[in-house]
């Protein structure tokens, strides 16, 4: 079988190796990736996309775009005459690409569908303190994640992991469904499952407005929002003038009874801040134009009085 896969960032790359390492039953004919860019900041060069690095490492042909709805690239994928095209966090296609596949275009989504359709499945599961997620295959449809189930694995989500750790996990778990999806495919042994509407729930783009802490919440609600926007984007809120992001916390029993939320409190050295039920305690921290660094650290720079400020 011929197949074309298609990708951008780490996620990815498991699955892509994972296909590479099934010949000669599948042939990876042809790997699409977004175009070489400045990665690392707006100054710094070019640089290749995770999975064109892991395409070029095992000698696979590579096509860069960033226009997938030109009638150029729907002819490269044509001239490619692939049976199945293999979509893992890649841009959204048009009927004209995801049909030229003879057996049907899949994508591996970062959740259990119809739960969290959209850009940040993964982020928004935890957000929202769930103790499960997984990873679907579908066949691609015009709706964006509305296709047809093919399989999905599930896992739990560790109370203090984050969506980096995460994020890791469901791409490793991935490149087995998608080899398991790739099998059934070949063999015939698909039979596709509707998505139930009435369960489907959105994962929208995550923006600066929908990252800014709301501190008045219950410690959990706050733990949950901090570490499903890390290590990427980052949950912020306000200190002073100036915006702090937070990429690590975890609740935190005193005897003290909560401030008004937001309040900053150093106790024993450790920089804490009240949520509506309790405290939450900064691990790591990056103010304005400085470092990371750890709670304590940021702690001990305050001046006399700022630790009776609040976060906005």
């Amino acid at each position: 079988m011929r197949v074309v896969f298609m990708g951008t960032p780490e996620f990815a790359v498991p699955s892509l190796r994972r296909i590479a390492a099934m010949t000669p039953r599948f042939e990876t004919v042809l790997v699409v990736t977004g175009c070489d860019k400045p990665r690392r900041s707006k100054n710094s060069p070019p640089e290749p996309t995770p999975v064109k690095q892991a395409a070029l490492e095992l000698g696979l042909p590579v096509l860069e775009a960033d226009d997938v709805r030109s009638h150029d690239f729907a002819v490269r994928i044509a001239a490619a005459r692939p049976d199945v095209i293999v979509v893992a966090a890649f841009r959204i296609l048009p009927p004209e690409v995801f049909e030229l596949s003879a057996l049907g275009t899949f994508n591996l989504h970062g959740s259990l569908l119809p739960a969290y359709r959209g850009a940040a499945p993964v982020n928004w599961s935890i957000i929202n303190g769930d103790a499960e997620t997984g990873v679907t295959t579908f066949f691609l449809q015009k709706s964006v994640d509305t296709g047809n189930i093919i399989t999905m694995d599930r896992t739990s989500i560790g109370r203090d992991e984050n969506a980096f750790e995460l994020l890791n996990r469901l791409s490793e778990i991935g490149a087995g469904t998608v080899e398991r999806t790739l099998k059934m495919i070949a063999d015939g042994a698909v039979t596709p499952q509707k998505q139930d509407e009435r369960l489907a729930t959105k994962a929208p783009k995550l923006t600066r407005e929908n990252t800014r802490i709301d501190w008045n919440q219950p410690v959990q609600r706050l733990h949950d929002f901090i570490r499903g926007l890390a290590l990427k984007p980052t949950a912020w809120t306000t200190f002073g003038e100036k915006s702090l992001k937070i990429y690590k916390a975890k609740p935190c029993a005193i005897e003290a009874a909560p401030d008004e939320p937001g309040t900053l409190r150093i106790a024993d050295g450790r920089l804490l801040v009240a949520g509506t039920d309790g405290w939450l305690e900064l691990l790591s921290v990056q103010a304005e134009g400085k470092k990371a660094m750890d709670g304590e650290s940021f702690a001990r720079g305050l001046r006399a009085g700022e630790e009776r400020l609040r976060f906005l």
